[in-house]
């Protein structure tokens, strides 16, 4: 689904700061990982790697199948339409658009017909509990429910990975849990998915934690879920 190898980003030269230095991993389908790690420890750049938002210095990196580096940039564009779906802490939503047109927006660029991309944006609001909530706009949401928004958005595309930078960071306790819940169902449900974090609660209670420090893995741990 997503692999790395020996992946490295400088930026500078004088002198020249390592964001990565030499990080591999995989993440097949169906996982859910955390990505956890203090501030500098390369998790953001790491993230725009795997979402081919930015190159590489070395290494390889391939998204469903296909190597980023080979790419130019709109075939890369075309990439994160069908194969990549953000979560952003920061929400990104429209204010001037309902629920259903902020979520309906994250197939624009994908070719589906306007009638088709409604359809399919109200089934993924229904997915994270929003059927009601459709002709809201985010002014009249809580923050837990624009990040539901977020995360519909992203799921609409039917992505093979989704990215998630901080999904809880901007939210109290009770939304942040319940947006864990409602990602650990989505899971459950057969999306794989990647949760960025600095907080080490929250990544404890993944069943896979990717541990970055100044730019390395130092620890991928994965932790079996009790059987009920």
């Amino acid at each position: 689904m997503l692999e790395l190898d020996a992946v490295t980003k400088v930026y500078g030269s004088e002198p020249p700061v390592a964001a990565l230095r030499g990080v591999g991993m995989t993440i097949r389908g169906g996982e859910l990982v955390a990505i956890v790690g203090p501030s500098g420890s390369g998790k953001t750049t790491l993230l725009q790697i795997m979402g081919t938002l930015d190159r590489p210095t070395s290494g390889t990196v391939r998204v469903d199948g296909a190597d980023a580096a080979r790419l130019d940039d709109g075939e890369l564009a075309a990439l994160r339409s069908r194969s990549i779906g953000f979560v952003f802490q920061q929400f990104f939503l429209a204010e001037h658009q309902t629920s259903l047109d902020n979520v309906a927006d994250g197939l624009l660029y994908a070719g589906v017909a306007v009638d088709a991309r409604r359809a399919r944006a109200s089934a993924a609001l229904d997915a994270v509990g929003l059927a009601d909530r459709e002709s809201f706009r985010p002014n009249k949401l809580s923050g837990g429910q624009r990040q539901r928004v977020a995360i519909a958005r992203a799921l609409v595309g039917e992505p093979a990975i989704v990215l998630a930078d901080e999904p809880t960071g901007n939210l109290d306790s009770a939304s942040g849990a319940a947006i864990l819940e409602l990602l650990e169902g989505l899971n459950d449900a057969g999306a794989t998915i990647v949760v960025i974090t600095h907080d080490r609660d929250l990544a404890a209670q993944l069943p896979r934690q990717v541990e970055m420090l100044d730019g390395r893995v130092v620890r991928d741990a994965t932790v079996l879920r009790p059987l009920l």
